[in-house]
């Protein structure tokens, strides 16, 4: 007992004090330490694994894409520049993570609620995708209304897993406790009997592209759906093609592929107002650096456009 209450403690001061970082180069992308910027981003480190249900390794995901982040070229030649020099972008340093799950949700939360209350972007790198219910929950009290817009290869609407109500496997279910909240997910295609039900009965606020009708996807309505909504992006990387993204607890056929992918992300930064995101389930495979590379590019376009794609 008197561990967790010192821990939480430590917690509370680390919330008190200015948010610390790590040095630049050793932050995301690596970027030299003359380089002085205000900055617009915070990218949060968080490895919660919890509740992983097949594969295991999500907890090593932040420390492989910062590390594979160090290799991705700072130069956009779609966008003519170095974005990270319009951004600005800080890392934070690791912290102890709260064994207990709803307080590492906590944990997350409380961050997220500084770095908004200092006006700045929150970025977070999992970890398992149960992190998102807490990295919302500041956006859910902020905005009369949110749009997460979803990447995932499962719709995670299960009220609970394995006996887990905060399990990987119900983390849109959670979000959705707000009634404020809905949701708009790409790349279905996993789904229960019991979320068919949930779904079926909350359809007004749940829209689901699926990844079986990826051919047939009308844009235009997804354009509708977000367009002028303060949207909060999150991504399991098993939304992704399991012939790209191999290294997750849970691949999947059949998903999404990478200019798909960033078509999508391209229509939300310009018709919507993006608020924060969350990027979860990379587990990293040992010896093949690829995957962990291009988490870490996706990141870095999911800034890129959030900030400087009109």
């Amino acid at each position: 007992m008197t561990g967790k209450i010192e821990l939480e403690k430590t917690f509370q001061k680390y919330l008190d004090k200015k948010l610390k970082y790590l040095s630049n180069k050793n932050g995301f992308l690596g970027i030299d330490n003359k380089f002085n910027f205000k900055e617009r981003v915070v990218v949060i480190p968080f490895g919660l694994e919890k509740t992983v249900s097949y594969g295991g390794g999500t907890k090593n995901g932040p420390k492989e894409i910062i590390k594979a982040s160090h290799q991705v070229e700072l130069y956009d030649e779609e966008l003519h520049c170095e974005p990270y020099k319009k951004i600005g972008i800080k890392t934070l340093k690791p912290f102890k993570i709260h064994k207990n799950i709803k307080k590492a949700l906590k944990q997350i939360s409380n961050i997220n609620e500084e770095i908004l209350n200092k006006k700045l972007f929150p970025i977070t790198l999992g970890g398992e995708h149960s992190i998102t219910p807490g990295c919302i929950a500041p956006f859910a009290k902020k905005y009369k209304n949110l749009c997460l817009l979803h990447f995932d290869a499962h719709a995670d609407l299960r009220e609970s897993y394995n006996g887990e109500k905060f399990s990987h496997a119900s983390a849109i279910k959670r979000c959705l406790d707000n009634k404020n909240v809905s949701v708009i997910s790409f790349g279905i295609r996993n789904i229960s009997q019991n979320e068919i039900f949930y779904l079926k009965k909350n359809s007004y606020r749940i829209n689901i592209f699926w990844a079986k009708d990826k051919t047939k996807w009308n844009l235009k309505k997804f354009k509708q759906l977000i367009k002028n909504k303060n949207v909060y992006l999150t991504f399991d990387v098993d939304g992704l093609d399991s012939s790209i993204m191999p290294a997750t607890g849970t691949p999947e056929p059949g998903g999404l592929f990478w200019d798909e992918t960033l078509n999508i992300i391209k229509i939300a930064t310009k018709n919507s107002n993006v608020v924060g995101a969350d990027i979860n389930e990379l587990s990293p495979i040992k010896g093949f650096n690829s995957y962990n590379f291009l988490v870490a590019k996706l990141a870095y376009k999911i800034l890129a456009y959030k900030f400087l794609y009109k």
